[in-house]
């Protein structure tokens, strides 16, 4: 049972004890699609998350076989503000949803997508924004914007040539097509597939094994890796530099070493944990 469990407005956070945070689109009806209140949802369990020591991964979830369908059309065809379509507008709120979507992928913990159903649109680039995508056998992801007249957002151009490649990532883009779980785990994003009743106990599995990891070392080996293609080497090597400073003088570390010394095992061990 979770420990915490925080209700938001299209969607809820639960702290499990183990440390692992699992938040969950709430839109069945509408295939959790992004709109207003869940984009707001998403800026304040970031907030929660990150300042929650205990929380040691972050499980990112959708309810009722869906994970995101993308925007939310609807809403923005019924929206009763003068001002909501037009371009200053939409220019703002692009802006805005990169304010968060850049959080979700510098969070200092593993991020894990489990993805039942459609990824689509902005919910494809939000799966991508995780460090680990889990998908059912019946997922699907799509860069579906061009159908629509738009181009990708919420971190797509950044995300999807990185988990992909340069030709791959203009084909999914230009094309718009569908690519099953399969194909995904085949063109490298996706890391594992499940079956769709156990992909969330599954993906929670996955993240429990970082739970006795160091959290320093984590954090910082995702931080510079989230750098890596846009940092030259002589900066890269410098930001190493200081966070093995950092790493090197965190219990964790000094606790790791006297248990070596002392024919211990040590306490994060990803192949044991998977036993």
């Amino acid at each position: 049972m979770p420990s915490e469990l925080m209700l938001l407005r299209e969607s809820q956070l639960s702290i499990e004890e183990d440390g692992v945070a699992v938040f969950t689109h709430q839109r069945p009806a509408a295939r959790n699609a992004l709109s207003m209140e869940l984009r707001a949802d998403y800026k304040d369990m970031l907030t929660q998350v990150a300042s929650d020591r205990r929380v040691r991964a972050l499980v990112l979830t959708g309810s009722g076989g869906s994970f995101c369908a993308g925007g939310d059309l609807k809403g923005r065809l019924t929206s009763t503000d003068p001002d909501f379509r037009t371009p200053d507008a939409l220019r703002r709120r692009v802006q805005d949803g990169h304010s968060w979507i850049q959080r979700l992928h510098a969070l200092e913990v593993p991020v894990i997508a489990a993805v039942d159903g459609p990824a689509v649109g902005a919910g494809f680039s939000i799966a991508l924004a995780a460090d680990f995508i889990l998908a059912s056998s019946r997922a699907v992801f799509c860069m579906s914007f061009v159908k629509i007249g738009l181009v990708p957002d919420l971190g797509a151009f950044h995300f999807l040539p990185r988990a992909v490649g340069l030709p791959m990532a203009k084909e999914l883009a230009l094309t718009a097509r569908r690519v099953s779980a399969t194909e995904g785990k085949q063109l490298g994003f996706v890391h594992a597939l499940h079956e769709p009743d156990a992909l969330l106990p599954e993906a929670m599995r996955f993240a429990r094994r970082f739970s006795a990891g160091p959290r320093e070392a984590l954090g910082l080996t995702k931080t510079l890796m989230n750098k890596s293609f846009e940092t030259s080497y002589a900066t890269l090597a410098e930001l190493e530099c200081n966070a093995q400073a950092v790493a090197s003088t965190a219990p964790y570390h000094d606790g790791a070493v006297e248990g070596f010394l002392r024919g211990e095992p040590a306490a994060y061990d990803w192949d044991r944990a998977a036993g």
